[in-house]
């Protein structure tokens, strides 16, 4: 096809508004075949493999199909229409499919393993090596030693579970979509905020509609749960949120079946390989050792947190029974009860702090801090993106070297899958002299401008937008001139989160909460007395947060720590049991909370969520290392330990072995005190 965006040199930019499905069945198509011929080439056994001959010639093919694949599933995440998501799902069989292809090639395997017996593999960079070396556990836990009917299945399990995960996620989306609440007595809004009202109000003109328009979007869905006052209007949308994509709303989009194939798919894939089961195949690139140790580890930090939540919990019931007229406590009373106390307690809001933090502000802070602590330099870059409300920014040093690009998508809309992440569109790569430079992608669900004013952010989405840069840092920030130890291809999965968790504690400074605020209307910062507040408020309900992240990793590692898959009942009843051992906030029976959690369903955490503990444990850690500073009493932003932070954990990516990245850093193992510390469970006062 002529003039196909997808199909530009790998060192241009995508012209994203140019691309149609028509081109990205197309590109994927020449680009697979492209790829398979250089698999070709290099599995010819008569091909002596070193590194030149043999990776660089893989790397050069299989990066530009990557770099289409990653443009390909960002526009079908943000940019969802029927026909896109048609273009993808077929594409997605044959990107599956070539995958499987490539990992069960006997040839290919055969030409690593011949490269790491060779003297040459001794004479290899460190880095390389280790390439190498992850190769050939790759091949191993790609199955390629299979044969036979063994191996035959394990591709069909492979293309099946690709397309299953897909639909999971096209459920979520569409069922979210698809539920809307039309408002037309205003007092049925009563409590709920101003620009919060006025998105509704937006929502329903768009559709010809007079009055309001409520979602499940979470700028809606959660404002509406922590502020109306009206309790029926509350229960509504608490049911249709818990309920998303099961049996209980329109059967095309019930995620039950789905559910129990993922579950013995990857159950018979664990299998297949020669694992007890799928969490044991998975662990295997993990710092974890074993699903015992993440069990024990998590068990052992509920021990910890649960008499906080225990009292968390009491005193909520307390205030919602004396303040609020309450006397038994719903699940959908739970955020407005919780917001009611908050402004009690502390004489703050998150609505009374919200007009300081407006998207220029929080900007400019943001890039401020990175630029102090890394030594950075962040400017707008003139790069059209997909859309004109897509922000695209340009990384360099304080010298003015190009380290990468980043596009950052804040708001939440029709045909945008909800949540925050970050992708990558392409590498950081050496070729001869030339470093070719990352492009990144960054996606919020914020609430959009309104008004002709500003978006304006809560603190959470605040701590969101510092978590989803920290990700990007992750890979614009690398030093690693080969893509097969980039920081999102090798960096163990549950130390990924690593650098975003540790964004965060920024957020809470003093000096970078002034940097990062202007009021909507006088362009003040956040007033000391807010912040004192906001401050004093950080550890609110702490316990009641810690054990419900508890609840969800546990339940992830024991319905995947089976020999066989489970039934949706049985899917349900382990919930249930996970929650009689840790929880202390129990949901209504009907509840489906399984069928939206498309995080191990649907988003590569199947047997991984843990890892967000796991891995704050590690970012408290190294987030101490800043207090510990001598200048710590006046300012947590070191440059000294930030450019620290950078050599050792950021810029090597996974070059080497997360742990070995932490102690480099911290020059000692993880300890779990600063994670208690910071989220006050780690004093007497109960």
């Amino acid at each position: 096809m002529i003039n196909n965006p997808l199909l530009a040199p790998i060192d241009a930019f995508i012209d994203y508004a140019a691309i149609t499905p028509e081109h990205i069945t197309a590109a994927i198509a020449e680009l697979i075949a492209g790829s398979r011929a250089a698999v070709g080439l290099a599995a010819d056994p008569t091909c002596d493999p070193d590194w030149g001959n043999f990776i660089t010639p893989l790397e050069t093919a299989s990066e530009r199909l990557w770099r289409a694949w990653s443009v390909a599933s960002h526009l079908n995440a943000v940019a969802n229409t029927p026909a896109l998501r048609e273009a993808y799902n077929l594409c997605l069989a044959h990107v599956t499919e070539f995958s499987t292809w490539m990992g069960l090639h006997t040839g290919l395997y055969a030409q690593y393993q011949r490269l790491r017996a060779s003297p040459r593999y001794r004479q290899l960079p460190p880095t390389r090596a280790r390439i190498v070396d992850l190769a050939l556990r790759d091949f191993r836990l790609s199955g390629v030693e299979l044969a036979g009917a063994s191996r035959e299945r394990y591709a069909q399990i492979c293309e099946q579970e690709a397309q299953v995960s897909q639909k999971f996620s096209e459920n979520v989306l569409d069922a979210t979509d698809n539920w809307c609440l039309h408002i037309e007595d205003e007092a049925r809004l009563d409590g709920v905020p101003a620009d919060t009202r006025q998105a509704a109000r937006a929502a329903a003109e768009q559709k010809n509609r007079p009055g309001w328009l409520l979602t499940l979007k979470m700028p809606c869905y959660l404002p509406v749960m922590q502020h109306a006052k009206s309790r029926e209007l509350r229960e509504t949308l608490y049911r249709a949120y818990a309920t998303l994509a099961c049996e209980q709303g329109d059967p095309a989009l019930d995620n039950s079946r789905l559910i129990e194939q993922l579950l013995a798919l990857r159950a018979e894939q664990a299998q297949l390989l020669g694992f007890p089961d799928f969490a044991a195949l998975r662990l295997q690139t993990r710092m974890a050792e074993n699903a015992e140790q993440v069990l024990s580890f998590l068990r052992e930090l509920a021990e910890q947190a649960k008499p906080y939540a225990h009292r968390d919990l009491v005193q909520l019931r307390q205030f919602a029974s004396d303040e609020l007229a309450l006397g038994t406590l719903e699940m959908w009373d739970i955020p407005y009860a919780t917001e009611r106390l908050r402004e009690a307690r502390y004489a703050y809001s998150e609505e009374e702090i919200k007009p300081y933090f407006t998207e220029p502000a929080v900007f400019k802070g943001l890039f401020g801090v990175m630029e102090k602590l890394f030594d950075l330099r962040v400017r707008d870059a003139n790069i059209a993106a997909w859309r004109p409300d897509t922000r695209a920014l340009q990384i360099e040093t304080s010298e003015g070297r190009l380290l990468g690009h980043l596009f950052i998508d804040l708001y939440a809309r029709s045909g945008k899958q909800g949540g925050a992440w970050v992708d990558l569109e392409r590498n950081r790569r050496k070729i001869g002299d030339h470093i070719q430079t990352p492009i990144a992608y960054l996606t919020c669900n914020f609430s959009a401008p309104q008004s002709g004013e500003p978006a304006l952010l809560t603190h959470d989405d605040v701590i969101t937008l510092f978590h989803e840069s920290g990700h990007a840092l992750h890979a614009l920030l690398s030093e690693v001139d080969d893509p097969g130890a980039a920081a999102f291809s090798s960096v163990e999965w549950d130390a990924i989160e690593l650098p975003s968790q540790f964004m965060e504690n920024f957020c809470w400074e003093w000096t970078v909460v002034q940097a990062l605020s202007a009021h909507v209307h006088t362009g003040e910062p956040l007033p000391r007395s807010l912040y004192d507040k906001l401050l004093a408020a950080k550890n609110f309900q702490s316990g009641m947060q810690t054990v419900r992240q508890i609840e969800f990793s546990l339940f992830d590692m024991i319905i995947h720590h089976q020999k066989a898959g489970l039934d949706i009942g049985a899917v349900l009843d382990t919930l249930a049991q996970v929650r009689q051992e840790v929880a202390v906030l129990f949901a209504p029976s009907w509840q489906r909370f399984p069928h939206n959690f498309s995080h191990i369903f649907a988003g590569g955490y199947g047997a991984g969520y843990y890892s967000y503990k796991w891995a704050e444990v590690l970012s408290a850690d190294a987030y101490a290392a800043f207090e510990e500073g001598s200048s710590a009493r006046h300012d947590t932003l070191n440059p000294t330990i930030g450019q620290r932070f950078r050599k050792e954990v950021l810029a090597v990516g996974g070059a080497r072995p997360a742990a070995e990245s932490f102690f480099a850093f911290r020059g000692r193992t993880p300890s779990m005190d600063a994670l208690l510390r910071h989220s006050g469970m780690a004093g007497p006062d109960l």
